[in-house]
């Protein structure tokens, strides 16, 4: 049995997904004709109460995207210090808008309205880069997969009315986070300028993200998706994959938090083991006790066919998604138990 835990970028498309796709009616994306790329991009658009929303490869095209969308060169973005702008996507904030990160230290990946404040650059003041956007990733990547407090959101929404700020989030997991905390699409859209949503994560499809966002914005998104590459033809397949996501897949997220909490409590537990973050979601972020080799731990899980990822800094991550089955979890828990280090 091999148990791969390490992103919930693992999964691998189901029967009926595939059946969907290879069943559904393509045209050419670049001609806006791809019927069912069409239906996904209104669908979500849609689901988030805002006009427009434009099919990408990647998550990271879609940010990109849409920091472009909100900056001139040498503007700054604000964002937390374990972004995924920041950190994952290869420097292409700098690259492609030519921007500046202000990085926040917030609280596993979190950060607040007021400490927003404090890093808005004065307008007036030309010897320091113009902020002009500010970013949140929800759930948090580094944070373990914590969901942000949807009151402090409209807090940092009515800062950055205020400042006259772009507001962005980069929902990669917002799915995961309409789950765990109970809320809808449609309040997310009234709080932010632009929004990436990612398919091919906790939904299980094996490509795509969607930037929805509000109509003034979004009129160059196509541009700049071009410009960067993004532009597909017969993508219909794709799109097909993520309504079939959307109608069978987002409930079911609550198993994959169900099955993550239990990893946390059997690691709680470990004497190896020296601290564990509060889950929230799919994600489970733990630290090994000091004296113990994080490599030396991973070989061990790898020699066992079991894979987790390592996120540097000693921080260990699982992350469970569709694939992992109950049968490998109740195995993985068990090993867990008996692990001897």
């Amino acid at each position: 049995m091999k148990i791969d835990l390490r992103s919930d970028t693992v999964t691998k498309p189901t029967k009926k997904m595939l059946d969907s796709m290879m069943y559904t009616q393509v045209g050419d994306d670049v001609y806006k004709e791809d019927p069912t790329v069409n239906a996904l991009e209104e669908r979500l658009a849609k689901m988030f109460g805002k006009p427009k929303a434009l099919f990408f490869p990647s998550g990271t095209m879609a940010n990109q995207t849409a920091i472009k969308l909100h900056t001139q060169p040498g503007d700054q973005v604000i964002c937390d210090k374990d972004a995924h702008i920041y950190n994952y996507e290869g420097g292409g904030a700098s690259f492609n808008s030519g921007v500046s990160c202000k990085l926040i230290n917030g609280s596993r990946g979190m950060f607040t309205a007021e400490q927003v404040i404090e890093a808005i650059n004065p307008p007036d003041f030309y010897h320091s880069p113009l902020t002009s956007l500010v970013e949140i990733e929800n759930t948090t990547n580094r944070g373990g997969g914590a969901c942000w407090d949807f009151e402090e959101l409209k807090k940092i929404r009515t800062v950055c009315n205020t400042h006259n700020l772009g507001f962005h989030l980069d929902g990669a997991r917002i799915w995961n986070a309409l789950v765990a905390k109970n809320e809808t699409a449609k309040d997310y859209g009234k709080v932010f300028d632009t929004i990436s949503v990612c398919l091919s994560k906790g939904l299980g499809c094996p490509i795509g993200s969607v930037l929805i966002g509000d109509e003034a914005i979004m009129e160059n998104a196509i541009r700049i998706r071009k410009i960067l590459g993004g532009g597909m033809r017969q993508v219909g397949y794709l799109a097909a994959a993520g309504i079939y996501a959307l109608d069978n897949n987002i409930e079911r997220l609550a198993e994959d938090h169900k099955k993550a909490k239990e990893i946390e409590t059997v690691l709680s537990k470990l004497f190896f083991v020296k601290k564990v973050e509060p889950v929230e979601t799919n994600i489970v972020i733990f630290e090994l006790q000091d004296q113990l080799n994080d490599s030396n731990f991973l070989k061990t899980l790898e020699n066992n066919n079991i894979r987790i990822s390592s996120m540097g800094q000693g921080k260990l991550r699982i992350v469970t998604h569709l694939d992992y089955t109950n049968d490998m979890h109740n195995h993985f828990l068990i090993f867990l138990k008996n692990m001897r280090l």
